[in-house]
């Protein structure tokens, strides 16, 4: 499968992360997947880090923390398989399905400390959407594209999230303007996400009826 990347950021933060690398001096018998769930507890963390954001300052910087550490897990996993030889279809599996789960960590936390689960309920739905949409459009044109505004972007608008929410306690605003400022971010967030889901979808279905590749006729098979 070909690996395409339309993502803005990613020119500019993936390069910079992955020369880290030489300097971490890694086991070379440590595997890829111990990797994967580091940045897996990191979303953990950054996940708590937001449920507290708008009630303690260190709330915004441990999800500015975690989003950030979980991003450079989602770099080096890789490179560090490439690296050692450890390369592993079980492992990449792993590493794929965990990047929604973090994802759904971090909304879910933001849901917490605006006190809205009813937007956190559609912001997860919208996140899963696009997981979904992105896989099996994969699958049928054999190419796993990321959209210009991506996983990189998302997660970088996140850890800037996280240190407006850190800022805002640290600069004495009042805990409801906090919330309220909060719930209106996740809010418009949450909106936007789903019409960029719309949009995704109706581009994904023209482009998988312009695709080469034929139809799938095939019946499925009891075993």
């Amino acid at each position: 499968m070909t690996r395409i990347s339309h993502s803005l950021l990613d020119p500019l933060i993936g390069p910079r992360i992955k020369a880290l690398y030489p300097h971490l001096r890694l086991p070379r018998s440590l595997p890829p997947e111990a990797i994967v769930l580091a940045g897996h507890l990191s979303a953990i963390a950054g996940a708590v880090g937001f449920a507290f954001s708008t009630r303690f300052w260190w709330g915004g910087v441990l999800a500015a923390i975690g989003v950030a550490g979980n991003h450079a897990a989602d770099c080096l996993d890789g490179t560090h398989a490439r690296q050692t030889g450890q390369c592993r279809n079980g492992g990449e599996l792993l590493d794929h399905f965990t990047d929604p789960l973090s994802f759904a960590y971090w909304m879910i936390g933001i849901a917490v400390a605006c006190g809205r689960l009813d937007i956190g309920l559609a912001a997860v739905c919208c996140l899963f959407a696009f997981a979904v949409l992105t896989n099996i459009k994969a699958k049928m044109t054999g190419e796993f594209q990321l959209a210009a505004f991506g996983p990189t972007e998302f997660k970088t608008g996140l850890v800037l999230l996280g240190i407006v929410f850190s800022s805002m306690v640290g600069f004495s605003v009042t805990p409801d303007l906090r919330v309220q400022i909060a719930t209106w971010v996740y809010a418009a967030m949450t909106l936007s996400g789903c019409c960029f889901l719309v949009w995704q979808l109706v581009s994904s279905i023209r482009e998988v009826n312009q695709s080469a590749a034929p139809a799938d006729t095939s019946e499925w098979v009891c075993r």
